[in-house]
């Protein structure tokens, strides 16, 4: 079993152990601080054969552990283990010098992009297009203005002559993503509808929300972020 099938199913358990409402209660009741079984037993108004069925649960799919009080050497605590539940994030991406983000015409969800990767990660990004227009469009500019970035009008390109082969590629449209099938090949797909399509202000800004939520989700994951 290689390392990746390995994660999924460790990380499956560990799902599946907190699957049930009063574990994840248990679970969230140690997340600040340790308590005993009757402890627990009290605050969540659970009958202590149930505590410590759930207890066992948790304790054999690596979410908490025992120890004895130095104290009372009769009494055992409770302690959730952060580091299980720190499997539970997916695999983190290969660290990587740029992100390409790229759609069709390389006139805004993917200048839109590149600009909040740059300002959101203070890390290298590039946009680019498998056709791209002459111009950004008028309305991606005026959004990323609204947000305080700056969009260059004129500073579109092609795929061709852009992406480098230490680049992490991510298609922001279907068309982009279904066009590249030769040597370039998008690492990630962005499934964004095209706020040109509809050529409203509301668009350009659901796009805009869109691809800033993608952005914020996908910086931690990849090793090496500064964040």
């Amino acid at each position: 079993m290689n390392t990746e099938q390995q994660s999924l199913r460790e990380r499956a358990r560990i799902h599946a152990a907190l699957g049930d409402p009063a574990r994840l209660a248990i679970v969230d009741a140690l997340s600040l601080g340790d308590a005993s079984p009757g402890e627990i037993a009290q605050d969540l108004q659970m009958p202590t054969n149930l505590v410590a069925h759930h207890v066992k649960v948790l304790a054999d799919a690596g979410l908490i552990e025992r120890t004895r009080s130095e104290a009372d050497k009769r009494r055992t605590y409770l302690r959730l283990r952060p580091d299980t539940l720190a499997l539970l994030t997916p695999p983190r991406l290969p660290d990587t010098a740029r992100v390409v983000f790229v759609c069709t015409h390389n006139s805004a969800r993917s200048q839109l992009a590149a600009a909040l990767w740059t300002d959101r990660t203070h890390r290298p990004a590039a946009s680019a297009g498998t056709h791209p227009a002459q111009r950004v469009h008028p309305r991606a500019v005026t959004v990323a203005q609204r947000h305080g970035l700056h969009l260059e009008a004129t500073g579109t390109a092609h795929v061709s002559d852009v992406i480098t082969d230490n680049d992490l590629v991510i298609a922001v449209c279907d068309s982009a993503h279904e066009d590249l099938t030769g040597t370039v090949r998008p690492r990630l797909h962005w499934s964004v509808p095209d706020p040109v399509r509809a050529d409203t202000d509301a668009a350009f800004e659901t796009a805009f929300t869109d691809l800033a939520g993608r952005i914020e989700r996908l910086a931690p994951t990849l090793i090496g972020d500064p964040s």
